[in-house]
């Protein structure tokens, strides 16, 4: 079932987007070469805590950290490690969430380390475009399916590979609830949009194909051809206007 937020309930996901907002900025800015994965993790938990809320992917099915660390081919959720060593030239997308007050926000951002290939860091500028395209749709009066189509189309030109194994999702007192949201093209509509809805929206896009593979570790999804990924996700109200991006830092 779908939920639609009260204005009590909005105010709530807006202040625990806010925080979420504020962790996405600072581990941006602590990203550089040398550091671990599980440094970003530790950096990331630490500072989730101080802005007074709850990791929510901590534990969560038995996910062992607070940050999702995937580096390179890794599309989502890599698992942080000491001996997993950022350098110059790789690409690092985060995903993280933390609960405020029994409510839930979930962002990711794809950022380059350093010296990276144009191509690569097109990708990555493409990913976060056609989340834009896509939720030019995001209003209430269209369809779920009207949301994946903007991502797919806005993919089409560069021949990307959009991954179709994983999806977007609704959030709210929990942190994946109906309906999910994919990022490629449906020729069915889907639920007709609602004022008050929360949708965690994320397009996952591949230099390659869009197959994807599971690591031995039960949560590292990687690209099947080794080709490089990006992740762009924000936690977005659905409106009876424009789409409200909850998950935005916002000028003090």
């Amino acid at each position: 079932m779908i939920t639609i937020k009260s204005e009590e309930e909005i105010a709530l996901m807006r202040e625990s987007c806010r925080r979420l907002a504020i962790l996405h900025k600072e581990l941006a800015e602590f990203l550089r070469p040398g550091i671990s994965t599980l440094d970003v993790d530790t950096f990331g938990e630490s500072l989730i805590r101080k802005l007074g809320g709850i990791p929510n992917f901590k534990n969560y099915h038995g996910y062992p950290a607070s940050i999702c660390v995937s580096l390179n081919d890794e599309v989502v959720h890599g698992i942080p490690r000491a001996d997993r060593i950022i350098k110059d030239g790789d690409i690092v997308s985060l995903d993280c969430g933390l609960i405020y007050k029994g409510y839930h926000s979930d962002a990711a951002r794809t950022h380059a380390v350093g010296d990276v290939s144009p191509e690569v860091r097109e990708l990555i500028a493409a990913t976060e475009k056609s989340f834009w395209d896509g939720i030019k749709m995001a209003k209430a009066g269209n369809h779920l399916y009207d949301i994946s189509n903007g991502i797919a189309e806005s993919l089409l030109e560069g021949g990307y590979g959009i991954v179709r194994d994983l999806t977007g999702h609704g959030i709210g007192t929990s942190l994946h609830e109906d309906p999910s949201i994919p990022n490629f093209e449906m020729s069915r509509r889907g639920p007709k949009l609602k004022a008050g809805m929360t949708l965690a929206i994320e397009p996952m896009v591949n230099l390659g194909g869009d197959d994807v593979e599971f690591l031995d570790d039960d949560w590292t999804v990687v690209t099947a051809d080794g080709s490089w990924s990006a992740h762009y996700e924000n936690t977005v109200l659905i409106t009876d206007g424009e789409p409200e991006v909850l998950t935005l830092e916002v000028e003090s």
